[in-house]
């Protein structure tokens, strides 16, 4: 009984990871050709990180996303309403996160993500602020992504305004 429940929580801990890693894995069917034949050109802001740097800061961040929302699932304490309420809104966050990607790279059009990744902003505080109910550390796992993305407005909205 106690091995099920290990293997149990084990499987939740690998579902919620890579559920937070489909975004990335959307968004680099839209950003790898998209950088050479368009993101290479464009004008970019002063602060912008080298290339490399995204791959390894994105995939920390959707780890960190998932040990999140892992936490928040199994959290005995929370009822399961609210923590139903608190997935349903990172599975959300998690599509704007997606769309981002669609928009800037997919579309190249950097103007209509700007407005996006604002909202993707406001829905990734939104999800600090339900997973800060079922756990802090759930809502603290999460301040380094809202961090990133904060820099990402100041680049989107560079990038805007440069091109």
């Amino acid at each position: 009984m106690v091995i099920r429940m290990k293997l149990n929580t084990f499987s939740k801990l690998i579902i919620a990871v890579g559920i937070s890693f489909l975004p990335g894995i959307i968004g680099f069917v839209f950003t790898a050709p998209a950088i050479p034949e368009w993101y290479a050109f464009i004008q970019k802001p002063v602060l912008t990180p080298p290339s490399w740097i995204f791959g390894p800061v994105w995939t920390a961040l959707y780890l960190l996303m998932g040990i999140a929302a892992f936490v928040v699932w199994t959290r005995i304490s929370t009822g399961l309403r609210e923590r139903k309420r608190a997935l349903v809104i990172f599975d959300v966050h998690l599509a704007l996160n997606a769309l981002w990607s669609i928009l800037f790279f997919g579309f190249r059009n950097p103007g209509v993500a700007l407005i996006e990744i604002i909202v993707l902003w406001l829905s990734i505080l939104l999800t600090i602020f339900v997973f800060y109910k079922a756990s802090r550390l759930a809502a603290v796992l999460l301040v380094p992504y809202i961090l990133w993305v904060s820099f990402a407005v100041y680049l989107n909205y560079a990038v805007w305004v440069l091109n």
